[in-house]
Protein backbone atom coordinates (compact mmCIF):
# COMPACT_ATOMS: atom_id res chain seq x y z
CA UNK A 1 0.00 0.00 0.00
CA UNK A 2 3.00 2.15 0.80
CA UNK A 3 4.28 2.00 -2.59
CA UNK A 4 1.78 2.83 -4.25
CA UNK A 5 1.87 5.08 -7.23
CA UNK A 6 -0.08 8.64 -6.45
CA UNK A 7 -0.67 11.59 -9.26
CA UNK A 8 -1.47 14.57 -7.91
CA UNK A 9 -2.20 17.75 -10.80
CA UNK A 10 -3.38 21.02 -9.40
CA UNK A 11 -2.25 24.37 -10.53
CA UNK A 12 -0.48 25.71 -7.43
CA UNK A 13 2.35 24.36 -6.28
CA UNK A 14 1.70 25.47 -2.51
CA UNK A 15 -0.99 23.27 -3.02
CA UNK A 16 1.06 20.09 -4.36
CA UNK A 17 4.33 20.70 -2.36
CA UNK A 18 1.35 20.62 1.12
CA UNK A 19 0.29 17.25 -0.63
CA UNK A 20 3.55 15.37 -0.89
CA UNK A 21 4.52 16.64 2.51
CA UNK A 22 1.91 15.41 3.73
CA UNK A 23 1.55 11.45 1.73
CA UNK A 24 5.58 11.82 2.81
CA UNK A 25 4.46 11.92 6.49
CA UNK A 26 2.23 9.35 6.03
CA UNK A 27 5.07 6.80 4.37
CA UNK A 28 4.04 6.95 0.91
CA UNK A 29 7.36 6.89 -1.33
CA UNK A 30 5.62 7.24 -4.75
CA UNK A 31 4.00 10.57 -5.16
CA UNK A 32 4.75 12.58 -8.25
CA UNK A 33 2.62 16.24 -8.73
CA UNK A 34 2.16 17.84 -11.61
CA UNK A 35 0.90 21.68 -11.92
CA UNK A 36 0.59 21.44 -15.69
CA UNK A 37 -2.16 18.79 -16.55
CA UNK A 38 -0.95 18.26 -19.83
CA UNK A 39 2.31 17.21 -18.92
CA UNK A 40 0.19 14.75 -16.00
CA UNK A 41 -0.99 13.32 -19.28
CA UNK A 42 2.12 12.54 -20.98
CA UNK A 43 3.43 10.90 -17.32
CA UNK A 44 0.44 8.67 -17.57
CA UNK A 45 1.54 6.95 -21.16
CA UNK A 46 4.28 5.64 -19.63
CA UNK A 47 3.80 4.88 -16.13
CA UNK A 48 0.63 3.50 -14.14
CA UNK A 49 -0.84 5.04 -10.73
CA UNK A 50 -2.58 3.11 -8.59
CA UNK A 51 -4.32 6.59 -7.66
CA UNK A 52 -5.21 10.19 -9.38
CA UNK A 53 -5.87 13.45 -7.32
CA UNK A 54 -6.72 16.23 -9.63
CA UNK A 55 -7.99 19.81 -9.18
CA UNK A 56 -11.38 21.34 -10.95
CA UNK A 57 -10.27 24.64 -12.10
CA UNK A 58 -7.25 24.93 -13.62
CA UNK A 59 -5.76 26.89 -17.06
CA UNK A 60 -4.98 24.50 -20.29
CA UNK A 61 -7.31 21.74 -19.61
CA UNK A 62 -10.08 21.69 -16.01
CA UNK A 63 -9.67 18.51 -14.24
CA UNK A 64 -12.87 16.98 -16.10
CA UNK A 65 -11.14 16.88 -19.03
CA UNK A 66 -7.91 15.69 -17.31
CA UNK A 67 -9.56 12.67 -15.45
CA UNK A 68 -11.47 11.72 -19.01
CA UNK A 69 -8.30 11.21 -20.47
CA UNK A 70 -6.64 9.81 -17.23
CA UNK A 71 -10.20 7.31 -17.67
CA UNK A 72 -9.12 6.48 -20.97
CA UNK A 73 -5.84 5.07 -20.30
CA UNK A 74 -6.71 3.21 -16.71
CA UNK A 75 -10.21 2.90 -16.15
CA UNK A 76 -10.32 0.70 -13.56
CA UNK A 77 -8.12 3.43 -11.04
CA UNK A 78 -9.80 5.66 -8.34
CA UNK A 79 -9.82 9.02 -9.31
CA UNK A 80 -10.47 11.61 -6.78
CA UNK A 81 -12.11 15.20 -7.77
CA UNK A 82 -10.50 18.69 -5.52
CA UNK A 83 -13.38 20.93 -6.30
CA UNK A 84 -14.40 24.32 -4.36
CA UNK A 85 -17.81 24.31 -1.98
CA UNK A 86 -19.01 26.16 -4.98
CA UNK A 87 -18.15 23.50 -7.68
CA UNK A 88 -19.97 20.88 -5.75
CA UNK A 89 -22.75 20.65 -8.89
CA UNK A 90 -19.92 19.70 -11.50
CA UNK A 91 -18.08 17.46 -9.04
CA UNK A 92 -21.38 15.23 -8.57
CA UNK A 93 -22.07 15.39 -12.61
CA UNK A 94 -18.39 14.62 -12.99
CA UNK A 95 -19.02 10.99 -10.47
CA UNK A 96 -21.88 10.38 -12.82
CA UNK A 97 -20.83 10.82 -16.44
CA UNK A 98 -16.79 9.83 -15.97
CA UNK A 99 -17.51 7.52 -13.01
CA UNK A 100 -14.80 8.96 -10.81
CA UNK A 101 -14.48 7.68 -7.19
CA UNK A 102 -14.59 10.64 -4.75
CA UNK A 103 -14.40 14.08 -4.96
CA UNK A 104 -13.50 16.53 -2.13
CA UNK A 105 -14.28 19.74 -1.23
CA UNK A 106 -11.62 22.75 -0.85
CA UNK A 107 -9.84 22.91 2.61
CA UNK A 108 -10.11 19.17 2.92
CA UNK A 109 -9.59 17.66 6.37
CA UNK A 110 -6.17 15.77 6.42
CA UNK A 111 -7.19 12.38 7.95
CA UNK A 112 -10.38 12.60 5.92
CA UNK A 113 -8.41 12.87 2.47
CA UNK A 114 -5.89 10.50 3.72
CA UNK A 115 -9.10 7.72 4.60
CA UNK A 116 -9.84 8.67 1.28
CA UNK A 117 -6.40 8.14 -0.65
CA UNK A 118 -6.15 4.47 1.27
CA UNK A 119 -9.81 3.12 0.61
CA UNK A 120 -9.16 4.55 -3.45
CA UNK A 121 -5.75 2.70 -3.62
CA UNK A 122 -7.47 -0.50 -2.62
CA UNK A 123 -10.49 0.12 -4.39
CA UNK A 124 -7.81 0.14 -7.32
CA UNK A 125 -6.01 -2.96 -6.65
CA UNK A 126 -9.43 -5.05 -6.26
CA UNK A 127 -10.50 -3.70 -9.08
CA UNK A 128 -7.37 -4.47 -11.03
CA UNK A 129 -7.40 -8.76 -8.97
CA UNK A 130 -10.87 -8.62 -10.08
CA UNK A 131 -10.12 -8.23 -13.72
CA UNK A 132 -7.59 -10.56 -13.92
CA UNK A 133 -9.89 -13.04 -12.56
CA UNK A 134 -12.66 -12.42 -14.58
CA UNK A 135 -10.30 -12.36 -17.76
CA UNK A 136 -8.75 -16.02 -16.40
CA UNK A 137 -12.45 -16.94 -16.13
CA UNK A 138 -13.14 -16.16 -19.75
CA UNK A 139 -9.80 -18.26 -21.20
CA UNK A 140 -11.64 -20.91 -19.44
CA UNK A 141 -14.81 -20.39 -20.45
CA UNK A 142 -13.38 -20.26 -24.72
CA UNK A 143 -11.70 -23.48 -23.83
CA UNK A 144 -14.75 -25.49 -22.76
CA UNK A 145 -16.68 -23.95 -26.15
CA UNK A 146 -13.93 -25.07 -28.02
CA UNK A 147 -13.97 -28.41 -26.51
CA UNK A 148 -17.64 -28.20 -26.88
CA UNK A 149 -17.87 -27.24 -30.42
CA UNK A 150 -15.13 -30.07 -31.70
CA UNK A 151 -17.21 -32.43 -29.56
CA UNK A 152 -20.48 -31.32 -31.29
CA UNK A 153 -18.63 -31.66 -34.93
CA UNK A 154 -17.48 -35.43 -33.82
CA UNK A 155 -21.31 -36.17 -32.77
CA UNK A 156 -22.62 -35.08 -35.96
CA UNK A 157 -19.91 -36.87 -37.87
CA UNK A 158 -20.90 -40.07 -35.95
CA UNK A 159 -24.38 -39.50 -36.37
CA UNK A 160 -24.05 -39.82 -39.65
CA UNK A 161 -21.55 -42.67 -40.71
CA UNK A 162 -24.42 -44.58 -38.64
CA UNK A 163 -27.33 -43.09 -40.84
CA UNK A 164 -25.04 -44.63 -44.06
CA UNK A 165 -23.86 -47.92 -42.75
CA UNK A 166 -25.28 -49.52 -39.66
CA UNK A 167 -22.72 -52.40 -39.39
CA UNK A 168 -20.20 -49.94 -38.20
CA UNK A 169 -22.56 -48.85 -35.52
CA UNK A 170 -21.39 -51.41 -32.66
CA UNK A 171 -17.59 -50.67 -33.01
CA UNK A 172 -18.35 -46.74 -32.72
CA UNK A 173 -21.08 -47.64 -29.52
CA UNK A 174 -18.54 -50.21 -28.19
CA UNK A 175 -15.53 -48.21 -28.09
CA UNK A 176 -16.90 -44.34 -27.92
CA UNK A 177 -16.48 -42.40 -24.37
CA UNK A 178 -19.50 -40.90 -24.32
CA UNK A 179 -22.65 -42.71 -23.14
CA UNK A 180 -24.46 -43.69 -26.58
CA UNK A 181 -28.26 -45.19 -26.27
CA UNK A 182 -30.80 -46.08 -28.99
CA UNK A 183 -34.27 -45.63 -28.19
CA UNK A 184 -37.63 -46.62 -29.83
CA UNK A 185 -40.53 -43.82 -30.50
CA UNK A 186 -42.11 -44.72 -26.95
CA UNK A 187 -38.74 -44.30 -24.94
CA UNK A 188 -37.62 -47.86 -24.60
CA UNK A 189 -33.80 -48.38 -24.45
CA UNK A 190 -33.02 -51.00 -27.30
CA UNK A 191 -29.09 -50.35 -27.40
CA UNK A 192 -26.67 -48.88 -24.99
CA UNK A 193 -22.57 -48.68 -24.96
CA UNK A 194 -20.14 -49.44 -21.96
CA UNK A 195 -19.94 -45.75 -21.42
CA UNK A 196 -23.74 -46.04 -20.83
CA UNK A 197 -23.32 -49.13 -18.63
CA UNK A 198 -21.01 -47.19 -16.36
CA UNK A 199 -23.07 -43.91 -15.82
CA UNK A 200 -26.67 -45.98 -15.09
CA UNK A 201 -24.57 -48.58 -13.06
CA UNK A 202 -26.60 -51.35 -15.31
CA UNK A 203 -25.83 -54.22 -18.07
CA UNK A 204 -27.00 -53.97 -21.50
CA UNK A 205 -29.59 -56.42 -20.51
CA UNK A 206 -31.25 -54.56 -17.69
CA UNK A 207 -30.97 -51.36 -19.46
CA UNK A 208 -33.13 -53.25 -21.93
CA UNK A 209 -36.34 -53.64 -20.33
CA UNK A 210 -36.33 -50.06 -19.19
CA UNK A 211 -37.48 -46.55 -20.28
CA UNK A 212 -35.24 -43.97 -20.38
CA UNK A 213 -37.07 -41.79 -17.84
CA UNK A 214 -36.19 -44.79 -15.74
CA UNK A 215 -32.30 -43.89 -15.42
CA UNK A 216 -32.60 -40.30 -16.57
CA UNK A 217 -34.89 -37.00 -16.06
CA UNK A 218 -35.11 -33.09 -17.09
CA UNK A 219 -34.09 -30.64 -13.75
CA UNK A 220 -35.10 -27.71 -15.51
CA UNK A 221 -37.12 -27.54 -19.30
CA UNK A 222 -34.75 -24.94 -21.14
CA UNK A 223 -34.99 -23.66 -24.86
CA UNK A 224 -36.84 -25.64 -27.24
CA UNK A 225 -36.00 -29.02 -25.86
CA UNK A 226 -38.79 -31.62 -25.76
CA UNK A 227 -38.64 -34.24 -23.76
CA UNK A 228 -41.35 -35.88 -21.69
CA UNK A 229 -40.12 -37.04 -18.02
CA UNK A 230 -43.49 -38.84 -17.78
CA UNK A 231 -43.93 -40.87 -21.13
CA UNK A 232 -39.77 -41.25 -21.57
CA UNK A 233 -40.81 -39.84 -25.79
CA UNK A 234 -38.82 -37.33 -27.43
CA UNK A 235 -41.22 -34.90 -28.99
CA UNK A 236 -40.94 -33.53 -32.15
CA UNK A 237 -37.82 -34.46 -33.51
CA UNK A 238 -38.07 -36.22 -37.29
CA UNK A 239 -35.35 -36.01 -40.08
CA UNK A 240 -36.32 -32.93 -40.96
CA UNK A 241 -36.28 -31.43 -37.27
CA UNK A 242 -32.27 -32.21 -37.14
CA UNK A 243 -31.21 -33.07 -33.88
CA UNK A 244 -32.05 -31.69 -30.46
CA UNK A 245 -30.15 -30.80 -27.31
CA UNK A 246 -31.29 -32.01 -24.03
CA UNK A 247 -29.57 -29.94 -21.29
CA UNK A 248 -29.81 -29.72 -17.04
CA UNK A 249 -30.34 -33.82 -17.26
CA UNK A 250 -29.65 -36.04 -14.60
CA UNK A 251 -28.61 -39.77 -14.71
CA UNK A 252 -29.43 -41.96 -11.97
CA UNK A 253 -26.35 -44.47 -11.06
CA UNK A 254 -28.44 -47.27 -9.07
CA UNK A 255 -24.74 -48.82 -7.99
CA UNK A 256 -23.28 -46.14 -5.85
CA UNK A 257 -27.12 -44.05 -6.00
CA UNK A 258 -25.12 -40.70 -7.44
CA UNK A 259 -26.64 -38.52 -10.00
CA UNK A 260 -24.42 -37.44 -13.27
CA UNK A 261 -25.27 -34.17 -14.69
CA UNK A 262 -25.29 -34.74 -18.46
CA UNK A 263 -26.20 -33.21 -21.64
CA UNK A 264 -27.92 -35.36 -24.55
CA UNK A 265 -27.38 -35.08 -28.22
CA UNK A 266 -31.06 -36.82 -29.84
CA UNK A 267 -31.06 -37.52 -33.71
CA UNK A 268 -33.63 -39.13 -35.60
CA UNK A 269 -32.36 -42.49 -37.59
CA UNK A 270 -34.45 -44.49 -40.34
CA UNK A 271 -33.78 -48.57 -39.89
CA UNK A 272 -33.89 -51.08 -42.39
CA UNK A 273 -37.42 -52.08 -41.37
CA UNK A 274 -38.18 -48.50 -42.17
CA UNK A 275 -39.12 -47.70 -38.50
CA UNK A 276 -37.82 -44.03 -36.78
CA UNK A 277 -35.63 -44.40 -33.99
CA UNK A 278 -33.23 -42.43 -31.73
CA UNK A 279 -29.76 -42.39 -30.97
CA UNK A 280 -28.96 -40.30 -27.80
CA UNK A 281 -24.66 -39.59 -27.17
CA UNK A 282 -25.10 -38.74 -23.67
CA UNK A 283 -21.98 -36.08 -22.34
CA UNK A 284 -20.92 -36.40 -18.59
CA UNK A 285 -20.76 -32.36 -17.73
CA UNK A 286 -19.89 -32.82 -13.99
CA UNK A 287 -16.50 -31.22 -15.03
CA UNK A 288 -18.70 -27.98 -16.43
CA UNK A 289 -21.06 -28.35 -13.41
CA UNK A 290 -18.04 -27.62 -11.30
CA UNK A 291 -16.01 -25.32 -13.24
CA UNK A 292 -19.39 -23.17 -12.69
CA UNK A 293 -20.47 -23.92 -9.31
CA UNK A 294 -16.24 -22.86 -8.45
CA UNK A 295 -16.78 -19.71 -10.21
CA UNK A 296 -19.94 -18.97 -8.21
CA UNK A 297 -18.24 -19.92 -5.48
CA UNK A 298 -15.07 -17.49 -5.71
CA UNK A 299 -17.82 -14.66 -6.52
CA UNK A 300 -20.18 -15.06 -3.14
CA UNK A 301 -16.59 -15.88 -0.66
CA UNK A 302 -15.28 -12.19 -2.62
CA UNK A 303 -18.53 -10.66 -1.81
CA UNK A 304 -18.82 -12.50 1.35
CA UNK A 305 -15.09 -10.83 2.20
CA UNK A 306 -16.48 -7.63 1.46
CA UNK A 307 -18.65 -7.39 3.84
CA UNK A 308 -16.08 -7.11 7.30
CA UNK A 309 -14.60 -4.11 6.01
CA UNK A 310 -17.45 -2.48 5.02
CA UNK A 311 -19.03 -2.68 8.63
CA UNK A 312 -15.82 -1.62 9.92
CA UNK A 313 -16.74 1.33 7.68
CA UNK A 314 -19.52 2.15 8.34
CA UNK A 315 -19.49 1.93 12.18
CA UNK A 316 -16.20 4.13 12.03
CA UNK A 317 -18.33 6.76 9.56
CA UNK A 318 -21.05 6.42 12.64
CA UNK A 319 -18.69 6.84 15.63
CA UNK A 320 -17.51 10.42 13.38
CA UNK A 321 -21.45 11.56 12.79
CA UNK A 322 -22.48 11.05 16.59
CA UNK A 323 -19.37 12.98 17.87
CA UNK A 324 -17.83 10.19 19.58
CA UNK A 325 -14.23 10.96 18.21
CA UNK A 326 -14.62 14.61 19.01
CA UNK A 327 -17.00 17.54 17.04
CA UNK A 328 -17.28 17.30 13.68
CA UNK A 329 -17.87 20.62 11.01
CA UNK A 330 -21.43 20.61 9.32
CA UNK A 331 -19.43 20.36 6.04
CA UNK A 332 -17.89 17.26 7.30
CA UNK A 333 -21.12 15.60 8.29
CA UNK A 334 -22.34 16.43 5.25
CA UNK A 335 -19.28 14.33 3.54
CA UNK A 336 -19.47 11.67 6.18
CA UNK A 337 -23.05 11.11 5.88
CA UNK A 338 -22.73 10.88 1.94
CA UNK A 339 -20.50 8.60 2.43
CA UNK A 340 -22.14 6.61 5.14
CA UNK A 341 -24.98 6.44 2.54
CA UNK A 342 -22.75 5.13 0.03
CA UNK A 343 -21.34 2.33 2.44
CA UNK A 344 -24.81 1.13 3.10
CA UNK A 345 -25.78 1.33 -0.24
CA UNK A 346 -22.72 -1.13 -1.35
CA UNK A 347 -23.54 -3.50 1.86
CA UNK A 348 -27.02 -3.79 0.60
CA UNK A 349 -25.69 -4.75 -2.74
CA UNK A 350 -23.74 -7.68 -0.93
CA UNK A 351 -25.91 -8.53 0.75
CA UNK A 352 -28.48 -9.11 -1.90
CA UNK A 353 -26.02 -11.37 -4.22
CA UNK A 354 -25.07 -13.52 -1.12
CA UNK A 355 -28.82 -13.94 -1.28
CA UNK A 356 -29.27 -14.81 -4.62
CA UNK A 357 -26.02 -17.08 -4.72
CA UNK A 358 -27.49 -19.05 -1.80
CA UNK A 359 -30.83 -19.24 -3.61
CA UNK A 360 -29.51 -20.50 -6.61
CA UNK A 361 -26.42 -22.65 -4.78
CA UNK A 362 -29.91 -24.81 -2.86
CA UNK A 363 -27.77 -23.54 0.64
CA UNK A 364 -30.53 -21.43 1.90
CA UNK A 365 -33.78 -23.87 3.08
CA UNK A 366 -37.09 -21.71 3.82
CA UNK A 367 -38.58 -21.55 7.43
CA UNK A 368 -41.79 -22.49 6.97
CA UNK A 369 -44.36 -21.50 9.83
CA UNK A 370 -48.17 -20.79 9.79
CA UNK A 371 -48.54 -17.60 10.08
CA UNK A 372 -51.57 -14.64 9.28
CA UNK A 373 -51.33 -13.47 5.68
CA UNK A 374 -53.35 -10.37 6.65
CA UNK A 375 -51.27 -9.18 9.81
CA UNK A 376 -48.10 -9.64 7.84
CA UNK A 377 -49.48 -7.49 4.40
CA UNK A 378 -50.54 -4.88 6.92
CA UNK A 379 -47.40 -4.52 8.58
CA UNK A 380 -45.36 -4.33 5.08
CA UNK A 381 -48.09 -1.39 4.29
CA UNK A 382 -47.48 0.46 7.36
CA UNK A 383 -44.01 0.26 6.73
CA UNK A 384 -44.06 2.10 3.61
CA UNK A 385 -46.85 4.07 3.84
CA UNK A 386 -44.62 7.30 5.24
CA UNK A 387 -42.36 7.27 1.91
CA UNK A 388 -45.12 7.14 0.01
CA UNK A 389 -46.60 10.00 2.44
CA UNK A 390 -43.74 12.21 1.93
CA UNK A 391 -44.23 11.54 -2.33
CA UNK A 392 -48.28 12.97 -1.78
CA UNK A 393 -48.88 9.49 -3.07
CA UNK A 394 -52.06 7.42 -2.58
CA UNK A 395 -51.09 4.32 -1.04
CA UNK A 396 -54.64 2.12 -0.42
CA UNK A 397 -54.35 -1.18 1.18
CA UNK A 398 -56.89 -3.97 -0.01
CA UNK A 399 -56.85 -7.49 2.07
CA UNK A 400 -59.92 -9.36 1.82
CA UNK A 401 -58.54 -12.04 4.23
CA UNK A 402 -59.58 -13.07 7.49
CA UNK A 403 -58.11 -12.26 10.01
CA UNK A 404 -57.69 -15.98 11.14
CA UNK A 405 -56.72 -16.95 7.91
CA UNK A 406 -53.00 -18.49 7.89
CA UNK A 407 -50.24 -19.38 4.87
CA UNK A 408 -47.53 -21.73 5.67
CA UNK A 409 -44.78 -19.73 4.17
CA UNK A 410 -41.22 -18.67 5.14
CA UNK A 411 -42.16 -14.92 6.75
CA UNK A 412 -39.59 -13.59 6.75
CA UNK A 413 -38.74 -14.37 2.92
CA UNK A 414 -42.51 -13.37 2.03
CA UNK A 415 -42.05 -10.15 3.74
CA UNK A 416 -38.74 -9.75 1.47
CA UNK A 417 -40.87 -10.06 -1.47
CA UNK A 418 -44.12 -8.03 -0.81
CA UNK A 419 -41.52 -4.70 0.34
CA UNK A 420 -39.41 -4.71 -2.62
CA UNK A 421 -42.99 -5.02 -4.99
CA UNK A 422 -44.29 -2.45 -2.71
CA UNK A 423 -40.93 -0.17 -2.30
CA UNK A 424 -40.59 -0.14 -6.50
CA UNK A 425 -44.14 0.49 -6.82
CA UNK A 426 -43.44 3.45 -4.32
CA UNK A 427 -39.76 4.42 -5.94
CA UNK A 428 -41.04 4.54 -9.59
CA UNK A 429 -44.84 6.23 -9.07
CA UNK A 430 -44.91 10.03 -9.93
CA UNK A 431 -45.80 12.30 -7.09
CA UNK A 432 -49.41 12.19 -6.56
CA UNK A 433 -49.95 8.97 -8.17
CA UNK A 434 -51.62 6.19 -6.85
CA UNK A 435 -50.87 2.63 -5.40
CA UNK A 436 -53.10 -0.73 -5.00
CA UNK A 437 -52.06 -3.02 -2.60
CA UNK A 438 -54.17 -5.89 -3.03
CA UNK A 439 -54.17 -9.46 -1.20
CA UNK A 440 -56.40 -11.96 -1.64
CA UNK A 441 -57.32 -15.56 -0.50
CA UNK A 442 -58.76 -18.32 -2.92
CA UNK A 443 -59.30 -21.79 -3.31
CA UNK A 444 -56.51 -22.67 -0.63
CA UNK A 445 -54.09 -20.11 -2.59
CA UNK A 446 -52.93 -16.89 -2.12
CA UNK A 447 -52.87 -13.88 -4.22
CA UNK A 448 -50.80 -11.05 -4.00
CA UNK A 449 -50.85 -7.57 -6.21
CA UNK A 450 -49.19 -4.42 -6.34
CA UNK A 451 -50.53 -1.60 -9.15
CA UNK A 452 -49.82 1.67 -9.71
CA UNK A 453 -50.38 4.33 -12.30
CA UNK A 454 -46.71 4.96 -12.94
CA UNK A 455 -45.43 5.13 -16.54
CA UNK A 456 -45.60 1.54 -17.46
CA UNK A 457 -42.83 -0.27 -18.92
CA UNK A 458 -42.32 -1.19 -22.61
CA UNK A 459 -43.51 -4.47 -23.56
CA UNK A 460 -39.99 -5.88 -24.71
CA UNK A 461 -38.42 -5.55 -21.33
CA UNK A 462 -40.84 -7.06 -19.43
CA UNK A 463 -38.96 -10.40 -20.08
CA UNK A 464 -36.03 -9.32 -19.15
CA UNK A 465 -37.24 -7.58 -15.57
CA UNK A 466 -37.00 -10.60 -13.33
CA UNK A 467 -33.04 -11.38 -14.44
CA UNK A 468 -29.87 -10.99 -12.23
CA UNK A 469 -28.65 -7.10 -12.62
CA UNK A 470 -31.65 -5.87 -14.12
CA UNK A 471 -31.49 -2.39 -14.60
CA UNK A 472 -35.09 -1.01 -15.57
CA UNK A 473 -36.06 -0.05 -19.03
CA UNK A 474 -34.19 0.32 -22.16
CA UNK A 475 -35.82 4.16 -21.66
CA UNK A 476 -35.05 4.66 -17.93
CA UNK A 477 -31.86 3.05 -16.44
CA UNK A 478 -32.28 2.27 -12.74
CA UNK A 479 -29.80 2.89 -10.47
CA UNK A 480 -30.23 -0.24 -7.87
CA UNK A 481 -28.58 -3.01 -7.43
CA UNK A 482 -30.50 -4.81 -10.45
CA UNK A 483 -31.20 -8.32 -7.64
CA UNK A 484 -35.08 -6.94 -5.92
CA UNK A 485 -37.19 -8.56 -8.64
CA UNK A 486 -34.87 -11.42 -9.47
CA UNK A 487 -33.91 -12.62 -5.51
CA UNK A 488 -37.99 -12.11 -5.85
CA UNK A 489 -38.60 -14.31 -8.43
CA UNK A 490 -35.84 -16.64 -6.62
CA UNK A 491 -38.12 -16.64 -3.43
CA UNK A 492 -42.11 -17.09 -4.97
CA UNK A 493 -40.58 -19.53 -7.15
CA UNK A 494 -38.84 -22.03 -4.51
CA UNK A 495 -42.39 -21.75 -2.71
CA UNK A 496 -43.44 -23.84 -5.53
CA UNK A 497 -45.53 -20.58 -6.75
CA UNK A 498 -45.60 -17.73 -9.77
CA UNK A 499 -44.75 -14.21 -10.35
CA UNK A 500 -45.27 -11.49 -13.19
CA UNK A 501 -45.61 -8.60 -14.06
CA UNK A 502 -48.55 -7.20 -16.60
CA UNK A 503 -47.74 -3.49 -17.41
CA UNK A 504 -49.05 -0.73 -20.18
CA UNK A 505 -46.87 2.07 -20.92
CA UNK A 506 -48.19 5.63 -19.52
CA UNK A 507 -51.06 3.84 -17.95
CA UNK A 508 -49.07 1.84 -14.81
CA UNK A 509 -47.97 -1.71 -13.99
CA UNK A 510 -49.44 -4.12 -12.16
CA UNK A 511 -47.03 -6.89 -10.27
CA UNK A 512 -48.19 -10.29 -8.66
CA UNK A 513 -47.45 -13.29 -7.16
CA UNK A 514 -49.15 -16.35 -6.16
CA UNK A 515 -48.93 -19.59 -3.98
CA UNK A 516 -50.53 -22.57 -4.41
CA UNK A 517 -52.26 -24.56 -1.97
CA UNK A 518 -50.49 -22.58 1.34
CA UNK A 519 -53.70 -21.45 3.43
CA UNK A 520 -54.19 -23.68 6.48
CA UNK A 521 -57.15 -23.71 8.58
CA UNK A 522 -58.05 -20.20 10.74
CA UNK A 523 -56.38 -19.98 13.70
CA UNK A 524 -58.10 -21.00 16.89
CA UNK A 525 -59.42 -17.21 18.51
CA UNK A 526 -59.52 -17.80 22.17
CA UNK A 527 -61.45 -15.21 23.89
CA UNK A 528 -61.67 -14.15 27.38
Amino acid sequence: MKNAQIILVDDEKMVTSAFKTLLKVEGYKKVDCFNNPVEAVEFLKTNTPDIIISDFLMPEMNGLEFLTKAKELYPEVSMILLTGYADKENAIKAINEIGLYKYIEKPWDNDDLLMNVRNGIERSHLLSNLRDKISELEKAKKQLEIYSNDLEKLVAERTKDLTLANSKLAGIINYCADGIIILDKKGNIEQANPACENMTGFSESALKTKKFQEVAYITTKAGNQSFDNKSGTILGLNHDAGDILVENCMIKNSLGGAEIPVEINFAAISTEEGTEKYVGVIRDVSKQKETERLRDDFIATLTHDLRTPLLAAIQTLKFFLDGSLGPVEEKQGVLLSTMLQSNEDLLGLVNALLEVYRFESGKLTLCKTNFSVKDLVTQCYEELKPLADKKDIAFNLECDIDDKVEILADKAEIKRVIINLCGNAVNYTNKGGEIHIIAKAQSGDLIFSVVDNGNGIPKEDIPHLFNRFSQGTSRKRSTGTGLGLYLSRQIIEAHGGKIWLDSKLNKGSEFTFLLTDVIKEERQVVNG
